[in-house]
């Protein structure tokens, strides 16, 4: 029997088998198709089935499929690092490559500890986090989650410690937003005379906290916050494993800011969802400082498909496609057709390039919701009372009007 995540295997009802994908649409053994109106996950941007990372993948597989990345390297992953170094400031110029998002994540909280250590500070031995924050289910990645969050509590007794810090949640009609951004941060300034000096990193969803519900809260904030920390010399993580590739509208959630932070996690739809892959970026600030003749200060982690030629190979198909003037464009379209968008009865509206989330009065109306539109063939995955559609780049503007009218109609 298969033990699915996210699961209670006891109450659920059994799995719907599916034969293909194509595009936007999942098909079904018994012919049905669906509109996967979450991108699987957040990892298909360019859909399902795209020809052009398929034979991207052929081709390489049929090259080289692994090789172990340690003594050697291989092109599939220099290119990568080429590819994405044009994109990022050049002070993001270290690229340590693992395999999800949970261990890119846990990468950024070891490297940044064991920075301190090399330099000579143990006690920085805290991290800060935000409110509701979701980083993956490594140890690691939930411990810098908090011990509040409402994913990993069964385990909260095995983190280490972490701060959570409030979050001003941003939707339309919200009020006095600013007044309780300058809260969070006045009642931070007084947490960090106390413990500023152990503070190891802090890491954030930048602007969209994704598992949270699609919570949102503005870059203006997000500044003001950074620029708090690094007053005492804390690092700055931002986990873009959901934000990133355009995902925000802009190709890192960073770009809608001024910061540049120590290190970012990439993972999700880098591959355009075909294959595992992970990513964390760093300074040559940071690698510097495990360069040295004491074994102790090496950075010892690692994965046996770390660099996996075949997933680089995808990786370098999608950002080719992102790149295209048609992808844009289209995001665009999607961005614009959820400002646009009219939808009745709703909650707490908000929007972030792709993503449109809302919220619903109760957890029944949520499951009535979510039933009807499956029926109508369109596929979605609540976040609580929260409804939201983050779909896959290749969405035409004729196929956004009909999971809107078909969700519409319910509401």
């Amino acid at each position: 029997m298969i033990w699915r995540p996210f699961t209670q295997e006891k109450t659920t009802v059994p799995a719907i088998k599916i034969v293909r994908g194509e595009g936007i649409y999942l098909f079904s053994e018994t012919g049905r198709k669906y509109m996967d109106m979450i991108s699987s996950w957040w990892v298909n941007i360019h859909g399902h089935g795209n020809g052009e990372i398929a034979e991207a993948i052929h081709s390489q597989a049929k090259t080289l499929e692994h090789v172990i990345f340690t003594k050697f390297s291989h092109d599939p992953a220099e290119m990568l690092v080429e590819n994405l170094k044009k994109l990022f400031p050049p002070n993001l110029s270290k690229f340590f490559f693992s395999d999800n998002g949970s261990t890119s994540v846990e990468v950024a909280i070891k490297m940044a500890y064991q920075y301190f250590r090399n330099m000579g500070t143990e006690k920085r031995n805290l991290f800060l986090c935000l409110e509701g924050g979701y980083h993956g289910d490594t140890f690691g990645a939930m411990s810098v989650a908090g011990k509040s969050s409402q994913y990993h509590g069964t385990f909260s007794e095995l983190f280490f410690n972490s701060y959570p810090i409030g979050v001003p949640e941003y939707y339309e009609g919200v009020e006095n937003v600013e007044e309780r951004e300058d809260k969070i941060i006045e009642e931070w300034e007084q947490k960090l005379l106390a413990i500023g000096d152990r503070a190891c990193a802090i890491i954030v969803e930048p602007l969209l906290q994704g598992a949270a519900g699609m919570k949102l809260y503005r870059p203006e904030f997000l500044e003001k916050l950074v620029h708090v920390v690094r007053s005492y010399g804390i690092l700055v993580i931002f986990d873009e494993v959901m934000t990133g590739f355009y995902r925000t509208g802009k190709m890192f959630a960073m770009d809608h800011t001024n910061i540049i932070p120590d290190f970012i996690c990439l993972s999700k739809g880098i591959t355009g969802g075909f294959l595992p892959l992970g990513m964390t970026v760093t300074t040559k600030k940071v690698y510097d400082a495990f360069l040295s003749d004491d074994p102790c200060k090496t950075f010892i982690h690692g994965h046996s498909y770390t660099a996996n030629p075949i997933s680089c190979a995808a990786a370098n198909k999608s950002l080719e496609i992102l790149l295209r003037r048609e992808t844009v464009e289209n995001i665009g379209m999607i961005s614009e057709f959820h400002k646009k968008a009219i939808l009745k009865n709703i909650h707490r509206r908000r929007i972030l390039g792709t993503m449109s989330a809302f919220d619903v009065g109760s957890s029944a109306q949520r499951d009535r919701l979510i039933e009807s539109a499956f029926r109508r063939g369109i596929f979605l995955r609540p976040l609580g009372n929260t409804i939201y559609f983050l779909p896959p780049y290749c969405i035409t503007e004729e196929e956004l009007e009909k999971a809107y009218a078909i969700v519409n109609e319910f509401l």
